[in-house]
């Protein structure tokens, strides 16, 4: 999207709702309590939400101009599968939208078989997910290798409404205390998958489920321990017989070349793993605009995006500028994190907006007309999904996701090789070795009705979304 007026190019963000300021201790007091007194530092709670209202938005999308390298065993496509029978919630009042007469677990099972099907562009699931595991170890060098037994698999979820340090969850007792309806990335999609791939032979003890930052509570590990026990859950304290994350030797190294800052590694769990699967959410968000699958790697490390002494993960990705480098690339281009991915999904059943909802929102533009969004997306390239994304956010709400800058990573990613922002992006090494290529193609869609895109047109080598409707 284009720059809007230059007075955002001086402004510093302020905290969200929810969110910890840099620079604070770890272990300091995240209750409402806390979370008033730090607000009031920058300027108070009642003060937040009209400073972001305040923001200046981007103007109107350049549409139909793809950049980057198109991903993928069918360059570029994207899967939209568009389900309203999948949720039957009323909303906040009417039980927890995750419970299973909410969410129907054979409906979004089938929305994910479909979406699988069209992304490899196979008519079975097992010729698909082989497909898939063979195109990711083609283009990482290994050949024409299909999956082989034992080796291991992370799904990356984002639970952040369960973040260690937000106070929504008594970490005595693991259960929600706030936000119970929040929009976390829900049981029924990652039971879906562990379906999938144990059905294609993947034993469950080889399948994770982790989110560093998280207390995996009892509503959602109930749920998929009930089917899948053998699982690995991976979350922040290890209690209740969830395993604590733990730090490997494997560095991630920010291409910005900070000083002065601990050093990052990945978890254990991830530096082990053979393959990844992002499993995103689909939410505007009140700092960055929009919170997809690139975003989804900030809950990918063993420390909070903004812990003292470490990095500051915020200090780009907040930006309301172009041109700047991001955060975002060095995590989806990681050899260990986007290097393995085999698959991006995002979960759109009950999309919100970061920090500020307690629960989601029904969705006016078309075709959803006052429903829930019922969604989800799928594809091989990281780029491309989030444009997507990006769109679909864009359409429904005129506030966060149409911020100045909010698909500037896109465009850094897109131009890895070359970026606009003239940064050396090269994750894996402590100086600059090896810059990234390309990790997608990035455009906007012709029309928040027509929903196409370069190759749906026949206009050129950019985005093609296939949509699924049931």
């Amino acid at each position: 999207m284009h720059a809007g007026k230059d007075k955002t190019q001086a402004h510093t963000p302020v905290a969200p709702v929810g969110a910890i300021p840099a620079g604070a201790p770890v272990e300091q007091d995240v209750t409402r309590r806390g979370f008033l007194k730090h607000a009031a530092a920058v300027g108070g709670v009642l003060g937040l939400n009209s400073v972001w209202q305040a923001e200046a938005v981007a103007d109107e999308p350049e549409r139909l101009k793809p950049i980057g390298e198109a991903q993928g065993i069918h360059p570029g496509r994207v899967v939209w599968v568009h389900d309203p029978q999948a949720t039957d919630w009323k909303g906040p009042g009417d039980g927890r939208w995750y419970e299973a007469h909410h969410t129907k677990q054979d409906r979004v099972s089938e929305m994910l078989s479909r979406a699988v099907l069209e992304v490899a562009g196979e008519t079975t699931l097992a010729t698909a997910w082989d497909k898939l595991f063979r195109h990711l170890n083609q283009a990482r060098g290994k050949g024409d290798v299909a999956y082989k037994p034992g080796e291991k698999i992370v799904i990356k979820p984002n639970w952040v409404g369960m973040c260690w340090w937000w106070g929504k969850v008594d970490p005595e007792s693991y259960t929600l205390v706030q936000y119970q309806d929040y929009m976390n990335t829900s049981p029924q999609m990652i039971i879906a998958l562990l379906r999938q791939l144990v059905g294609m032979g993947v034993q469950e003890a080889d399948l994770t489920v982790c989110d560093t930052l998280a207390y995996l509570v009892h509503e959602y590990y109930d749920i998929l321990h009930r089917e899948f026990p053998k699982v690995q859950y991976v979350d922040h304290a290890g209690k209740f017989g969830r395993l604590q994350v733990q730090a490997s030797a494997v560095p991630v190294f920010w291409s910005c070349r900070p000083s002065g800052a601990a050093p990052d590694f990945l978890p254990t769990c991830f530096a082990e793993a053979e393959y990844l699967i992002n499993l995103a959410n689909l939410k505007a968000h009140a700092c960055t605009g929009v919170t997809l699958c690139g975003k989804n790697h900030f809950g990918s490390l063993v420390r909070w995006p903004v812990q003292q002494g470490y990095y500051d993960m915020h200090r780009h990705s907040f930006a309301k500028q172009t041109k700047l480098y991001r955060e975002q690339v060095d995590l989806m281009g990681h050899a260990h994190l986007g290097g393995k991915t085999v698959l991006y999904l995002i979960d759109g059943l009950y999309p919100g907006k970061h920090s500020i909802d307690p629960a989601p929102r029904r969705w006016s533009s078309p075709p959803f007309q006052g429903h829930w969004a019922s969604s989800m997306l799928a594809s091989q390239d990281p780029v491309a999904i989030d444009s997507v994304g990006c769109d679909f956010l864009w359409a429904e709400w005129d506030d966060y996701p149409r911020q100045v800058g909010v698909d500037d990573y896109l465009h850094e990613a897109a131009l890895a090789a070359s970026p606009p922002s003239g940064t050396f992006y090269d994750p894996d090494h402590p100086t600059p070795v090896k810059r990234l290529t390309s990790l997608g193609v990035h455009e906007h869609w012709n029309n928040p009705q027509d929903k196409k895109y370069s190759r749906n047109l026949g206009t050129g080598n950019g985005i093609e979304l296939v949509a699924v409707a049931r």
